[in-house]
Parts: structure tokens; sequence; C-alpha cells
């Protein structure tokens, strides 16, 4: 699986943790950045990893900033994006069986503990979308989409 990661100065550290277990459980990921913690604006990388995975050049995505919630609010703004904030794995899994997010939020600021963090990536790169009644509903946001852009 091919995955879009960014961060913010606050999800930096975050990201690189993630990037390494991504490479030991034979993930490609793709680094929009940002490279350090320099103070940036999340909006940047949120927008180009989610236009990365809405144009199917990676599969899914993961996104770190200070809460979480910034990353979130810019990724969803992209057609075709279903971004999810998961604080927990059943979390990431239940965003990825019920809703087929295709991108993960996090808050650098709300784990304190980096194992954990690691088990809710696990669980949204090793999840499948259940379909079935989930996708009618999943369905309903597609068509949303679609009429909006016709306006």
């Amino acid at each position: 699986m091919k995955i879009a990661i960014g961060a913010d100065h606050r999800g930096f550290e975050l990201k690189e943790r993630i990037k390494q277990r991504l490479r030991d459980l034979h993930h490609e990921w793709v680094d929009v950045g940002t490279e350090g913690d320099a103070s940036v604006d999340y909006t940047d990388f949120a927008i180009a990893a989610a236009e990365l995975v809405a144009a199917g050049a990676a599969d899914r995505g993961i996104l770190i900033c200070g809460s979480g919630a910034g990353m979130s609010i810019a990724a969803n703004k992209v057609r075709g994006i279903r971004a999810a904030l998961a604080v927990s794995p059943e979390g990431a899994r239940l965003a990825r069986a019920h809703n087929d997010a295709n991108v993960l939020t996090l808050g650098a600021w709300q784990q304190d503990d980096a194992a954990r963090v690691l088990e809710i990536v696990e669980a949204f790169v090793a999840t499948e979308f259940e379909g079935g009644r989930h996708a009618r509903r999943v369905d309903k946001i597609r068509d949303y989409e679609e009429r909006k852009d016709r306006r």
C-alpha cells in the first residue's frame, strides 16, 4: 500500500516514527513534508497529501498536527477525501470499516504514548471497508459532492 504522509511542525517527530513503522510493515510512503520543527501551516501539507489520495497516486493518507483537527478539516475540503481523526485503534478501525476513511489524522498533543499511536496507524492500514449498509451511507457523501460540484 502507498501512503501519503504529512505533518506540520507539531507533528514532525511523530511523522518520522510513523514512517519507520510503515517501512517495517512493508508499505510505501510519500512524505509531503514538513522537514523539521520550524513553524509551518498545516493546511499546505493536508491538502498536498489529500490531493495525492484523491488522484489515486496514494492509496491512503496519514496527517499529523498538534490536535489533528486542523489537518482533518483541511483534508476534508478535497473532493473524495474522508479524513477521520482517531485517538484509538478502535476508532481508526471503525473509520475504515464503516466510513471508508481514506485519510487518518492524528493529534501529536493528544498522544503521549508512541506505541499507541503506532497501533492506531496499524489498525488504519490493516482494515478494509466493510461495504454493505455502510456503502449506502458513503455513497450519499459521494453523491452530495457531485451535486455540489455541479452548482
